[in-house]
């Protein structure tokens, strides 16, 4: 139910995003449009691991978390690419009102869901769960950092700002990918079921 909330939304956003970043030539903008595809991605990645053939299989658990791994290094590389390349060309994004209200209506939904899915890895004791719903915290990050760049461009003219705050959100998606790549499977255990043996859901 959750999965299918995020993609549905995160397919919204996207749209919203993008082409209100277009339209702006928002480097931070359509990264956040971009990110919000990839959270699609991997809800349904998450979906995928837990099919009736899948449920109790911990090779699709290890499998899962290095798809999900892997959209965020998709989203650093390319939001980093880009702000170097607005930085060193010295382009100037327009205000985008539209995006301000996307960012401050992301960065105060976007924790809850995370929060959400976080009670839910703990109960099916699957940290592919929990790093889809860390992928939450960082499209969380990005709107806060959005919603800094779009407005000290806004109010202040700052036009740096809105490819510089790309850039460390670009760096935290880097973090949040190792995180989930390393992470170890917790569903060689039933479901809700922790082995003593394994802290990796504690």
């Amino acid at each position: 139910m959750l999965a299918w909330l995020g993609i549905s939304w995160h397919g919204i956003e996207a749209t919203i995003a993008i082409a209100a970043g277009l339209i702006a030539g928002s480097i931070a903008l359509v990264g956040f449009g971009a990110d919000s595809l990839i959270e699609s991605a991997a809800g349904f990645v998450l979906l995928w691991r837990f099919a009736t053939r899948r449920s109790g299989s911990d090779r699709a658990e290890r499998r899962a978390q290095r798809l999900i791994a892997l959209t965020f290094y998709l989203l650093a590389g390319y939001i980093a690419v880009e702000a170097v390349r607005s930085l060193t060309g010295g382009e100037h994004p327009e205000t985008s009102p539209v995006g301000i209200a996307l960012a401050a209506f992301t960065v105060v939904t976007m924790p809850m869901l995370a929060t959400a899915k976080a009670r839910v890895s703990e109960s099916l004791g699957s940290s592919a769960t929990r790093a889809e719903g860390r992928q939450n915290m960082v499209c969380a990050y990005l709107s806060g950092a959005l919603l800094i760049g779009l407005s000290a461009n806004a109010l202040g003219g700052w036009w740096w700002a809105d490819p510089t705050t790309a850039l460390v959100i670009a760096a935290v998606a880097v973090r949040e990918g190792g995180e989930a790549w390393r992470g170890e499977s917790c569903c060689a255990a039933p479901a809700g079921v922790v082995d003593g043996t394994d802290d990796c859901c504690r």
